[in-house]
């Protein structure tokens, strides 16, 4: 089905928002919910005069999820995250690592999403993969229709997610990107949670942290 894209690089630590609409159906999907970004999404929402019917969250460290609580007030969309990391999102503010001048308000998901499910949504299919190691229940979202994949902070364009949080662990992520990540095709498009767009054949030769002259000892 035909859909239009649009990101947002959003809140104090710059983090990516992603909307994917569907005009046909009216209806759309977002990845991630950072601070700032739900006039932003109202806003496209309201311009193709469609419904968010979800809200799928690749992990719930602090800056990816600050406006859930709002985005779902105002459009009734359902959120889906990892069991693994639920207990950021219902208890947000004892789990920020340092203190933040506003308060995030907690958001009760609606749905637990699995590995290797596949989210048949209004629109669209995405493949959930649990990609641990940024987080305990970090995962990523593979567009398979349209090759591209959105993958919160495991993976960026010449680097890789922090793993010195609590809930990180390097060799964990590196697995994750390695088996689940670098299995895709190099033409599949890399959405991560922060910084440009990139390619899993771009990633696959020149990250200097994953890819194939990188020193991972």
């Amino acid at each position: 089905m035909q859909s239009h894209m649009y990101s947002l690089s959003a809140g104090p630590v710059a983090t990516n928002v992603f909307l994917v609409v569907y005009p046909e159906i009216k209806s759309a999907v977002c990845i991630d919910a950072p601070a700032d970004s739900l006039g932003w999404v109202l806003e496209i929402l309201k311009k193709h005069d469609c419904t968010l019917h979800h809200l799928l969250l690749t992990h719930t460290h602090w800056d990816h999820t600050a406006d859930a609580a709002p985005i779902v007030r105002a459009t009734g969309a359902a959120v889906s995250v990892h069991p693994d990391d639920v207990y950021r999102l219902v208890d947000p503010m004892q789990h920020t690592i340092w203190p933040l001048p506003f308060e995030i308000e907690p958001v009760v998901p609606d749905h637990m999403l699995t590995d290797n499910q596949d989210l048949v949504l209004q629109g669209a299919t995405f493949h959930v993969i649990h990609t641990p190691g940024h987080t305990e229940g970090g995962v990523c979202f593979i567009d398979h229709e349209h090759h591209r994949v959105f993958v919160g902070d495991t993976l960026f364009a010449g680097s890789i997610g922090r793993t010195d949080l609590p809930g990180g662990d390097l060799h964990t992520l590196l697995k994750s990107i390695h088996e689940r990540l670098f299995v895709l095709s190099d033409d599949y498009v890399v959405l991560p949670g922060h910084g440009p767009t990139t390619t899993v054949g771009e990633e696959r030769v020149s990250n200097p942290y994953v890819g194939e002259n990188a020193n991972e000892n």
